[in-house]
């Protein structure tokens, strides 16, 4: 299974690599939000208070939208051929999830990257850190949207995610703080684990690590990894069996 799980992700990445200008598009949107929101941003808050939830505004909507793959590859027999293939069917699914987590890993130091360049002064253990975090997060989006795309219809799937990753953004607090937000969206927003991931980076990207938020945002992040990947990988196996 590891052999597959690298012979797969090898030749998504591969893919991946030809279309650079997806790749680029891909991070477009965070970088404008950067570039055009962030100056205004800095007279109320830090770079080290929007950069994290740009991140986490791309991982939702890079990964989170993973399954359009799989959308497209029902559509034209491609993943019909790959089932019929001795390859192991968790490798089918753990060889996409790899490679949309380091595509996402290439996005977000890309964004990181200009951020320094805007005046983001986030230590470097605070980056790598939120980087781990990061590719957790791609991991699970991926794997979830992946069990997504093959239990809706090929109609259903953009329609649906267009609906929910937008709210998930807002409610994460990706632009502003949910502090800042009335009492009820505060409350709201607790539901998401997306918030908890967000707050984590926060204080990673401000120097802060032993503390009680990182800690949450960490259970959270690995329990939500948990979750969605046994889900993808339960619905793979069965789509597949």
């Amino acid at each position: 299974m590891p052999r597959d799980t690298y012979l797969l992700f090898r030749y998504h990445f591969r893919l991946t690599l030809r279309q650079k200008v997806a790749l680029i598009f891909g991070v477009i949107q965070p970088l404008l939000f950067l570039v055009l929101f962030g100056p205004i941003f800095a007279t109320i808050g830090t770079w080290e208070t929007l950069v994290p939830g740009l991140i986490v505004q791309l991982g939702l909507m890079s990964t989170g939208m993973a399954g359009f793959g799989v959308v497209f590859e029902k559509r034209s027999g491609v993943l019909e051929r790959m089932r019929v293939t001795p390859a192991s069917r968790l490798a089918l699914l753990l060889g996409r999830v790899l490679n949309n987590a380091v595509t996402l890993i290439l996005q977000t130091v890309l964004l990181v990257a200009v951020g320094y360049a805007f005046g983001l002064r986030a230590p470097a253990a605070g980056v790598l850190a939120g980087l781990v975090l990061v590719i957790v997060l791609g991991l699970s989006l991926a794997a979830l949207s992946y069990a997504i795309a093959l239990t809706l219809s090929d109609q259903l799937f953009a329609p649906v995610m267009s609906t929910v990753v937008v709210p998930l953004v807002l409610l994460s607090g990706a632009f502003l703080p949910m502090s800042m937000a009335p009492g009820w969206l505060d409350a709201l927003s607790h539901i998401s684990p997306f918030r908890y991931v967000l707050e984590a980076l926060r204080d990673l990207f401000a120097g802060h690590y032993a503390t009680g938020t990182v800690g949450v945002g960490v259970a959270v992040t690995v329990v939500f990894a948990l979750v969605s990947v046994t889900i993808g990988t339960r619905v793979f196996n069965r789509e597949n069996a």
